[in-house]
């Protein structure tokens, strides 16, 4: 026995960094949040930024009204990213920021926000996300067109290579296709699809000799669904595909330049509304999916609260999350041991079945061109995968405990308060937002901005030039986030991503026979075919929930109207006036729904359509489901509502209930 080589490791493994993505309201609550997080063992911090910031949009826009501070923090100039960081050194900290089509933006106040620290970009640590392919796929926070955006990544890229070495400077985003529906043979072959466009638009841009250090620096956002078991062979097989590309398609010779690095938020798609605390469990399983195979081990986690299927998490929940992290960490014996799964014929059959499936995908992709080209087919690929999902909760296939099964219930002590259980943002932000804009703007040397502007817009006409000196002189001048965005508007133009809708497959007949008939008789009765727009008000991207209702709607027989996301009451109310619809379906997941569905009421109003019922889903407290309904919103649908049919089917009631209520009135 003394001579049995022992199965656990010669000195345990260090713990991955332990995040919690948070962000919220203005850049001094954000401040006092992360210092608290730290406080706690934090090691590491992930920004959430709210919409406008996200999207390229000052939050005294017509657009940014009822977003401002919603799901994450408002950053609109260096002054607002000095008090975020004020106090967190940041040469010693590893800071990831979720952001996309504001990445380079983004990247450049944290550059400058770290010179006047005394900090070299050349010792920043950290990562911005700067996917935006996953953008026009899922999530919905694109500003520009592809062409530009790859452009805008590329460059950014080409420099933190040079002078932010340290830098990560784009995570290919599989997480969030995921969220949209993505199969695990989906989410490989999309993300390495992502990865292989950005690549290619990057080598335009180094000298080929950093293309090794480039692909070095490439990192993952993955996620981890409760399947746990499938989920870590997904991560596997991705790492597998990681070093073939890095080694055949770039000729990367280094073997550590080709390891696969990722960080993970396990998912949230699963997270459900109703029983909430369930949620606790399903997060922990989750995280065991990228915490048991050494090999394959996430390098970052951040783990989402119980309650973010309801709205946004407090410190406690957050905190509360990240004792899980620690837990597993620290109490259990997960970081003794070389890689459980080594030799596990369960696990190399699945890897093997998920390679299959993916670069089956993969070729797919590449026939069409690439993933820019590609966007359409991948789009209504995910709303196909995401109706299939829903199909088999509705059927009761997908068991989700405490939505399809085992829903009795006690009520629960973790939403017995005021707000239900969640952080409600102070409606006050918004307007001291727009006072502190003003200021901002009054207290700079507009001469200096100007010119920082006009430099920033001649370096985007000029493709060959690199964008990030001028992005950055931008920030150092007091440019603003929507200055800035506007101006790259002015020079890229604007773009609406494919909705998926037209394309995805229709539900099989039987399925919704009897809610044909009801659309039939009703069709006959109105004189014409039963209309419905289903609009998203506002900057949230998140647009599967909508994208389902259409195609359910669709189904079922009506004309659909859905032009996709960000759309202002105004252009809501024109369409639904144009159109001649019967009824307006709203989604709204940011919590901006108690200051736009009003907006929305009101819109519809002035265009002569105030008659027209709306109907409402989305992140919706009762509380504030109940103020809707006084309104005049005629029902309110939040994500327990997970079966289709019956919403047509009271859709479809609603209608008719009008139609007789005017009959009546004319009569």
């Amino acid at each position: 026995m003394a001579d049995t080589p022992s199965p656990r490791l010669p000195e345990r493994d260090r713990p991955w960094m332990m995040r919690t993505y948070a962000g919220h309201s203005d850049a001094r609550r954000s401040n006092e949040l992360y210092r608290g997080n730290l406080a706690k063992g934090q090691t590491g911090l992930s920004v959430a930024f709210d919409l406008p910031t996200q999207t390229g949009y000052d939050p005294d826009h017509e657009l940014a009204r009822g977003e401002v501070g919603k799901v994450g923090v408002s950053i609109a100039n260096l002054g607002d990213m000095r008090i975020l960081f004020d106090g967190i050194p940041l040469d010693q900290m590893n800071t990831s920021m979720t952001i996309n089509a504001t990445a380079a933006w983004l990247l450049a106040l944290y550059i400058v926000a770290a010179e006047e620290q005394g900090v070299a970009q050349q010792e920043l640590q950290g990562t911005t996300q700067n996917d935006i392919l996953k953008e026009y796929l899922s999530r919905g926070t694109y500003a520009f067109p592809p062409g530009p955006s790859m452009r805008l990544i590329a460059d950014t890229i080409a420099y933190t290579i040079e002078h932010v070495p340290k830098w990560n400077p784009i995570n290919i985003c599989s997480y969030h296709l995921q969220e949209a529906g993505a199969t695990p043979v989906q989410e490989i072959a999309y993300a390495m699809s992502n990865a292989i466009a950005v690549l290619d638009a990057v080598s335009a841009r180094v000298e080929e000799d950093r293309m090794g250090a480039v692909f070095g620096r490439i990192s993952f956002f993955v996620n981890a669904g409760v399947r746990f078991i499938e989920e870590h062979a997904k991560l596997r097989a991705m790492a597998i595909l990681w070093n073939e590309l890095g080694l055949e398609r770039y000729g990367v010779e280094d073997e550590r330049l080709r390891r696969f690095r990722y960080g993970v938020q396990v998912n949230s798609l699963g997270l459900t509304e109703a029983q909430p605390e369930n949620n606790a469990y399903r997060i922990a399983l989750e995280a065991l999916a990228v915490t048991l195979g050494r090999s394959a081990r996430a390098r970052a986690i951040q783990l989402p609260a119980w309650n973010e299927a309801l709205g946004l998490p407090r410190p406690w929940d957050q905190q509360w999350s990240l004792r899980l992290q620690q837990v597993l960490a620290y109490e259990t014996d997960l970081l003794d041991y070389p890689d459980i799964f080594e030799g596990s014929k369960v696990m190399e059959g699945l890897v093997a079945e998920l390679l299959e499936g993916a670069r089956e995908e993969m070729k797919c992709v590449q026939e069409l061109g690439g993933a820019v080209e590609a966007v359409d087919y991948m789009k209504a690929a995910l709303v196909e995968s995401h109706r299939g999902r829903i199909n088999r909760i509705e059927s009761g296939e997908l068991v989700v405990v405490g939505v399809n099964r085992y829903t009795e219930s006690e009520p629960s002590p973790l939403t017995a308060d005021g707000e239900g259980g969640i952080l409600v943002v102070d409606p006050a932000v918004e307007a001291e937002r727009g006072a502190a804009l003003e200021e901002w703007r009054s207290a700079r040397d507009q001469a200096g901005v100007d010119a920082a502007l006009a430099d920033l817009a001649r370096a985007a006409r000029e493709d060959s030039e690199n964008i990030m000196p001028a992005t950055i002189a931008a920030a150092r001048a007091g440019v603003t986030t929507g200055e800035r965005a506007q101006t790259l508007r002015s020079e890229f133009g604007s773009y609406r991503a494919p909705t998926g809708v037209g394309e995805a497959a229709s539900a099989p007949s039987e399925d919704v026979s009897e809610l044909r008939d009801e659309v039939e008789r009703l069709s006959e009765s109105l004189g014409r075919r039963l209309k419905i727009l289903v609009g998203k008000p506002g900057l949230d991207g998140h647009s599967n929930g909508a994208e389902q209702i259409a195609v359910r709607a669709r189904d079922a027989g009506m004309d659909v109207v859905y032009q996709g996301i960000r759309l202002s009451p105004a252009e809501i109310a024109t369409s639904a006036a144009q159109e001649g619809v019967h009824v307006v379906g709203l989604s709204i997941l940011s919590g901006s729904h108690a200051l736009l569905i009003p907006s929305v009421l009101e819109a519809l109003a002035e265009a002569g359509v105030g008659d027209v019922p709306v109907v409402v889903g989305g992140i919706i407290p009762e509380a504030d489901a109940a103020r809707l309904r006084a309104a005049g919103v005629a029902a309110v649908y939040t994500p327990k509502d997970f079966d289709l049919n019956r919403i047509m089917h009271e859709i479809v009631a609603i209608v008719a209930e009008r139609q007789r209520v005017q009959a009546g009135a004319g009569a």
